[in-house]
């Protein structure tokens, strides 16, 4: 248990360092998201298959990559907290790839010409 409070705990402290960058996401993705729901929002399950696979394959680079980047490997991850860490960074991260993914594929697919309609 307290490994659980100490992750949070470190998380917490991070956010507060940076939190203008998390300010500046919540904004980009606030409008991001008005400009996605106003232009075409009743479309929205068209995209949704391409959000999950950007998330996916934001969930998996993430665990490929976060070790090495942190000087590390998949090898050194032997106690299940620090799966569980990476894990649930591997899905923050994927959290926030779908966030800013869905409206930007909802205003690539708006501003495609539509293709003729069969009679």
């Amino acid at each position: 248990m307290y490994e659980i409070w100490l992750a949070l705990n470190i998380l917490w402290e991070i956010a507060l360092n940076a939190w203008p960058w998390l300010l500046a996401l919540a904004l980009l993705a606030t409008a991001l998201w008005a400009l996605a729901l106003q232009r075409g929002g009743a479309r929205w399950r068209t995209c949704l298959g391409g959000t999950i696979a950007v998330g996916v394959l934001a969930a998996v680079a993430t665990v490929l990559v976060l070790p090495a980047w942190s000087q590390s490997s998949l090898g050194e991850l032997a106690y299940w907290v620090d799966w569980a860490t990476l894990s649930g960074i591997a899905a923050g991260a994927a959290g926030v790839a779908m966030l800013l993914a869905w409206p930007l594929l909802v205003n690539l697919r708006l501003s495609r010409p539509a293709p003729e309609q069969r009679r």
